[in-house]
Parts: structure tokens; C-alpha cells; sequence
């Protein structure tokens, strides 16, 4: 069986995972997966190379060749066209990854295993899911955590909040949810209670 988790950027899924994990359930993580694909020597990152610097010179790669996220995430952002482009780009190349890594985790017999991803929903991923978990926080909680962490702007923050999926949306497209504005305490006994219903279903 294969757990679909997501939320909104700064929601905690890798904290969550990571509960999850203490408790002998292996997860695969899409942000882990498309990093890869973007690596060097990889076609996704010579196509997203040849495009920019066409446009703006080769401000996207950094001096190694590696991929300069931070400039490439301010394009996308400030343009919709250019991140359905990348999606494009990007997105087939990590479900074919996702479809390994998960296989591989199922064959060593867990008796379900999460897929951690942020476009759960909106890159279609959810279809490789059985159930889908949403970790859910309050949106100002999300715009506070993502400015402390990613070292951005409150203005920056708000947009890469508003550019995904409505809070509302996700909320209502989960089979399961886990409240993540409160404590430690809380959250495991979330993951727990959530783990002995999964078992339960895998069984």
C-alpha cells in the first residue's frame, strides 16, 4: 500500500516522514527525486539550461555547472508559463524515478510505504497513491516558517504560498489529516494513531 503525503511548503512532511520512519515505515521523498533529475550530466538540466541562457544568459547554472535554484525558483515564480514549462520538463522524469524507488521499498516487504511530495496533487502523483494524507497548518504559520528557513522575504514567502494548491483544496481532496501547529507530543500520536490504522488496512 502506498501513502501519498503532502501540504503546503513548510508544513512539516519530512518531520512527519520522519515520525513514520521511527516507527519502521520507509518513505521516498519527490523533492529528493527531483533534485536528482536535475543534476549535472542529467537531460532535464541541459534542456532547462539551454532555455535560459537563451533569454538571460547562463544565470540559472552555477559556476560547477550545478543548478542555481534560488534563480531558477525566482523565474518560475514570477512567470506561470515558465513553471509549466519546467513541470513539463521535470515531472514525467520524476514519476518514472518515484515508480522505482517505491517498487523497490515494497519489495522489501514493509507493509506500506509513504510517498512525501509537495505537488502530490498537482503534478498527479496522487494517482500512484492508495490514500492520501495531508499535514495541514495554518497559513501564516506556513509564510512564517518558509521565511525563517529558506531565508526569504515575508513578500516572497506569501507568493510561494499562494502559487500552490488553496489550503482548502488539498483539505478536501485527503482521505487523512494530520493537524501540524502543535507540539511534538501531538504529532506523534497523530503518526501513531494514523500508523496502526494503515497497518490495519495493509493487513
Amino acid at each position: 500500500m502506498i501513502i501519498g503525503v503532502t501540504g503546503g511548503i513548510a508544513s512539516g512532511k519530512s518531520t512527519v516522514a520522519r515520525a513514520f520512519a521511527a516507527l519502521g515505515v520507509p518513505w521516498v521523498d519527490a523533492d529528493d527525486v527531483a533534485r536528482e533529475v536535475v543534476e549535472p550530466g542529467e537531460p532535464a538540466l541541459a534542456e532547462i539550461a539551454e532555455r535560459y541562457s537563451r533569454v538571460e544568459g547562463p544565470r540559472v547554472l552555477q559556476e560547477d555547472g550545478s543548478l542555481d535554484r534560488r534563480a531558477l525558483r525566482e523565474i518560475v515564480f514570477a512567470d506561470p508559463a515558465e513553471r509549466q514549462w519546467l513541470e513539463s520538463v521535470t515531472h514525467p522524469r520524476i514519476r518514472q524515478r518515484l515508480i522505482v524507488h517505491l517498487e523497490r521499498l515494497q519489495a522489501e516487504g514493509a507493509p506500506y510505504v509513504l510517498l512525501v511530495s509537495p505537488l502530490l496533487f498537482e503534478s498527479g502523483q496522487s494517482e500512484m497513491a492508495d490514500r492520501c494524507l495531508v499535514i495541514d497548518v495554518p497559513e501564516s504559520l506556513q509564510i512564517a516558517r518558509t521565511a525563517a528557513r529558506d531565508d526569504v522575504d515575508e513578500a516572497q514567502a506569501r507568493a510561494i504560498v499562494a502559487a500552490q494548491m488553496p489550503r482548502a483544496e488539498r483539505l478536501a481532496r485527503a482521505d487523512d489529516v494530520i493537524d501540524n501547529s502543535g507540539d511534538e507530543a501531538s504529532l506523534k500520536a497523530q503518526v501513531a494513531e494514523l500508523d496502526r490504522r494503515y497497518r490495519e488496512l495493509a493487513g
